[in-house]
């Protein structure tokens, strides 16, 4: 009988990867993961979000792409959302200079192979997180946009739909789920 081996990599075997990967990888208690490709439609949605956050917030907050780690000491995660917004002076790790841990809001268009993970256990990682007030999934199969947000009685979730209007408190955003999803083509379901 054959067992499968779990290798444990330090969070230097992490970032010696990541300098020589053609891939974003992810980082959670010692595993490393490729992060999935995207579509047309989840870079588009991405871009779209990002633009609406950026033109909502202004001098607010500063809102990066894809392309800015976040690292979640608390549970030993390092990951890429598709959009991070931080609203103060950035914080990076002491282990990776490269990384912030003191994200405001975070941002994840949803595809078919990470959505059950980034809703679930990936989300669970997020609330641990005592900078971050909201965190928003943006559906790739409908014109729908997730809002999961600190509150005094913990965390809260509220849909939106197409003709309706995305608020989140902290930071203080609003924007439109038909000018979110104005022009892009989904996925089939």
């Amino acid at each position: 009988m054959t067992t499968a081996r779990r290798l444990h990599h330090s969070y230097d075997d992490y970032l010696r990867a990541l300098e020589v990967s053609g891939v974003k990888l992810e980082y959670c208690e010692g595993e490393i993961y490729a992060l999935a490709g995207g579509t047309p439609a989840h870079a588009d949605l991405a871009a779209a979000i990002t633009r609406l956050l950026g033109n909502a917030l202004l001098t607010d907050g500063r809102v990066s792409s894809s392309d800015l780690k976040v690292r979640l000491e608390a549970t030993d995660l390092s990951t890429f959302p598709d959009v991070t917004v931080v609203c103060g002076a950035r914080q990076v790790a002491a282990s990776d200079k490269n990384a912030v841990t003191n994200p405001t809001l975070l941002v994840e268009v949803t595809s078919n192979s990470t959505e059950d993970y980034d809703r679930g256990e990936k989300l669970n990682h997020y609330k641990q997180c005592r900078s971050l007030k909201a965190v928003l999934f943006v559906s790739h199969r409908r014109a729908q946009v997730t809002v999961v947000a600190r509150s005094s009685a913990g965390w809260e979730q509220r849909e939106y739909r197409a003709g309706e209007r995305v608020e989140v408190t902290e930071p203080n955003v609003t924007l439109a789920v038909d000018e979110l999803y104005r022009g892009i083509e989904l996925e089939e379901a």
